[in-house]
Formats: C-alpha cells, sequence, structure tokens
C-alpha cells in the first residue's frame, strides 16, 4: 500500500505531542506510542500516533496466530495492535474462565489511514494515498490546536472507589499456594498478579493517561483507543524487536522505590543490584528467555548482552537484562512473537506449568494486561511492550481495572511479595483517587 510522506519542523514540541494525542480523539480508533525522551539503545522514534482503520483484524484466540500472520503478509504496510495474555491458549493447551470485566477482543491490529512519527522536532506524516491531501490540513489543525479547545467532552472523573479482586488475607494463601508448587518441583517462579477495578466510574480518558504518563514517563507508554475501550499504559518495559535479522527482548525483573536523597536513592539502586533474590528472578526469566529466541535463532547467536543492570525511572528503580538474537532473513516475523508468547517475565519459569498454575489461582482473566501492545513496519520488524502498570477502561460497562503481579520464587515472603504491587499500583491508584 503506497503511502505519501511529508516532514514538518516545529519549534515546541511537548505542545504539538499534546496536541496531537486529543486531536486523534476525534478518530474511532487510534494508537500513540511514547518513548518520553527516554534515552535507550535501540529506538526509531520518539513518539507515533496511528489512526482511523483502512483495514483490521479482529479474532479471539483461537487461530489467532495464524490469521495475524495471514493479515501481516497481506498488507505488507505499518499495522498497530495488540496481542492479549489470553491468546497464549492458541499456543498451550490452557483456558481462560476467570471474570472478564473488560471484554477486549483477545487479538486486535489495524491499518492506519493517518500514520504520524516523531524524531526529534521532526514531525513525519505518512498518510495512505487515498487521504494524503490531508496532510496539510492536519498539520496545521493539529499545531493551532487551542489550549481552551481542547477537553474531551467535558468528561470529568467520577467519585471512583477501588475494589480489591482478592483481599489480603486470600492474597497470602494463594502465595502460600505457589511456593508449595515451588516446594515440590513444579516450577522455579510464577509471576501472580491481582486486580484492583472500580464499577459505575466514568474517566476522561486523555485526561487519565496524561497524569498516569507524567507520574511515570516510561519509555514504552502508549494510549490506545478502540470505540468505547482504552488502554491508558504507562509501561517500562520491551517485550520484544525486530531490527532487520536482529531481535531484541528485555525483561525486567527487581524493583525498589525511589527515594528522595540521593544518597539514599544510589544505596538503594545498589542494594537492588546486589539483591540475591532479586537477582534470580532475573536470571530465571533471562534463561527462559534466551530459551524462547533460540527457537528462532540462527545457532549460537542468542547472547545475554546486558545481565541485571539497575535503570532508574522517575517513580522506582528497575533490574532489566538485555537478550539478542541473530535470524535468518525469510523467517515471518509473526513466527518470532509466536514462539516467545507470553513474554516470560509475566508468566515465570518453565512457562506452561506456571501459566497453569497462575490461572487456577488468580481470580480475574488478565486479557490484554501482561500482553503486548506495538506495531510492524511493512519490512517485517516489530516493536513490542507489555502491558504493565496500566489502566484499562470500558467506558459503555463504567468498569475501570488495573491490575498489579510480582515474581513469586522459594526465597519469597508473602507480605514483601504485596508491599511490592502495592508500589507498583501506587501511580495507576494515585491518579483514580486524585482525578477531578
Amino acid at each position: 500500500m503506497q503511502r505519501t510522506n511529508r516532514t514538518f519542523s516545529v519549534d515546541n514540541i511537548a505542545d504539538f505531542k499534546e496536541h496531537l494525542l486529543i486531536w486523534s480523539q476525534q478518530f474511532d480508533t487510534a494508537l500513540w506510542l511514547d518513548a518520553n525522551n527516554y534515552h535507550q539503545q535501540y529506538s526509531n522514534f520518539d513518539a507515533a500516533l496511528a489512526v482511523e482503520e483502512f483495514t483490521a483484524i479482529k479474532t479471539d484466540y483461537d487461530n489467532a496466530f495464524d490469521k495475524l500472520k495471514e493479515y501481516q503478509s497481506m498488507t505488507n504496510d505499518y499495522i498497530f495492535g495488540y496481542i492479549s495474555y489470553d491468546v497464549k491458549n492458541d499456543i498451550e493447551q490452557i483456558s481462560s474462565k476467570n471474570f472478564d470485566g473488560l471484554d477486549f477482543s483477545d487479538l486486535y491490529f489495524f491499518q492506519p489511514q493517518k500514520l504520524i512519527f516523531i524524531r526529534g522536532n521532526n514531525i513525519e506524516f505518512k498518510y495512505l494515498n487515498m487521504v494524503d491531501n490531508e496532510i496539510e490540513t492536519d498539520f496545521e489543525e493539529i499545531k493551532n490546536l487551542g489550549f481552551n479547545c481542547v477537553q474531551q467532552d467535558n468528561i470529568v472523573n467520577s467519585d471512583i472507589k477501588i475494589k480489591l479482586r482478592i483481599h489480603k488475607d486470600q492474597y497470602h494463601k494463594k502465595i502460600h499456594k505457589i511456593l508449595d508448587h515451588i516446594q515440590k518441583g513444579d516450577i522455579y517462579e510464577a509471576n501472580f498478579c491481582q486486580e484492583f477495578y472500580a464499577e459505575n466510574a466514568t474517566i476522561n480518558p486523555v485526561e487519565t493517561y496524561q497524569q498516569l504518563n507524567n507520574i511515570a514517563a516510561p519509555p514504552f507508554a502508549c494510549f490506545l483507543k478502540l470505540e468505547h475501550q482504552y488502554a491508558l499504559c504507562s509501561s517500562p518495559e520491551r517485550y520484544i524487536k525486530k531490527e532487520g535479522t536482529k531481535v531484541i527482548s528485555q525483561p525486567i525483573k527487581g524493583t525498589a522505590k525511589r527515594l528522595i536523597s540521593k544518597v539514599d536513592d544510589e544505596k538503594i539502586a545498589s542494594d537492588l543490584q546486589k539483591d540475591e533474590k532479586e537477582r534470580a528472578e532475573n536470571v530465571m526469566i533471562v534463561d527462559l528467555v534466551r530459551n524462547d529466541l533460540s527457537k528462532t535463532a540462527k545457532m549460537g547467536t542468542v547472547k545475554v548482552e546486558e545481565l541485571c543492570k539497575v535503570y532508574p525511572f522517575k517513580q522506582v528503580h528497575q533490574m532489566i537484562s538485555t537478550v539478542v538474537s541473530q535470524v535468518e532473513g525469510n523467517i515471518h516475523p509473526v513466527e518470532i512473537i509466536r514462539s516467545t508468547f507470553p513474554m516470560g517475565s509475566m508468566t515465570g519459569a518453565p512457562k506452561v506449568s506456571a501459566m497453569n498454575i497462575i490461572e487456577n489461582l488468580e481470580e480475574t482473566k488478565r486479557g490484554l494486561y501482561s500482553g503486548t501492545i506495538g506495531y510492524f513496519t511493512p519490512k517485517g520488524d516489530f516493536d513490542f511492550n507489555v502491558v504493565i502498570r496500566s489502566i484499562l477502561y470500558n467506558e459503555e460497562e463504567k468498569y475501570i481495572s488495573y491490575s498489579v503481579g510480582s515474581a513469586i520464587t522459594i526465597k519469597s515472603s508473602a507480605e514483601k511479595e504485596y508491599e511490592e504491587c502495592l508500589l507498583k499500583a501506587k501511580a495507576m491508584k494515585h491518579v483514580l483517587s486524585n482525578s477531578k
């Protein structure tokens, strides 16, 4: 599919980005990706916006990867979308029968009519030829959007009463069941998640996302709108990326809060770097990722570029490892994702055993949470995040949800894991509790 390219330059990129996100809300379908000026080794753009379906695929998990493979091959263009965690059921004999208050499709991708990339102060418009006569008009409209005109339908967040799907005493019991499985040798590690939710609640999605993003400013933030369903994602984690024949995965395992004092903050980061339990969690997932990448890699090309490196974010320190591989040029990009999905940082090890155990113990269907949002290029490259630190919202059902999890190993304490979950939930809770 042919696209027309036009590039413009703006002085105030922060204002333009804010205008761009609000301008996108006129469309039923919009996906905004923002790196938040976070400097990283593997990056293609500072931000991107894809809006307005030309073609799309929406399906449940049954044969989802085969359908995506066919769609991506036939489209041969940029496609943006998500793969929910429950597409695992397409790969393994697992079913998801837990409660789902959000009702997202299991897999969704669309070919945008209008696509905009931001790199530095340059704005690149890539429009399908059928709408390329709207490029200059759209640019002027976005650039000149007045602050007083950008409120989204004046929706004010209602009083939001956040509830726990799993109460603290239940959480402790479930952690001890996981520890029993570990002691029996069924698994080494499991990522156990719990949901916080609100019913009969309304929010302004754009304003809520902006507040959430301002708190953390992570490198894999995104805002997804699909008619009445929204994902407000403040993710620090890349799931997987393909650049030519190179594949990169960057699992996160290990979290510590930021402290005000520089000395104290540096010490807590150093303590995280040396923490045996946190390093053990990370190394287990690195081994899992190495195994996953080896399924499509050229022999001998799977390497760990970085092991257990601590990176600072606005709210927390995170321990991140980088695992890479080389693939043959003729391997289909969807096969690389299929062979690594779902990401090990959200399951545990061994992966299938861990998925079965957490499916039985969790109370909520994960859906888009701990799935992935991203895009494919016309050349078959791709980049996908991990959907964590995110608020999911079904406007029609007035249902708001955010989930958090932690890795359970033999050295885990139920109380400390619960505290880690509360730390990870802090930003979402703050935004929803303090919205006006």
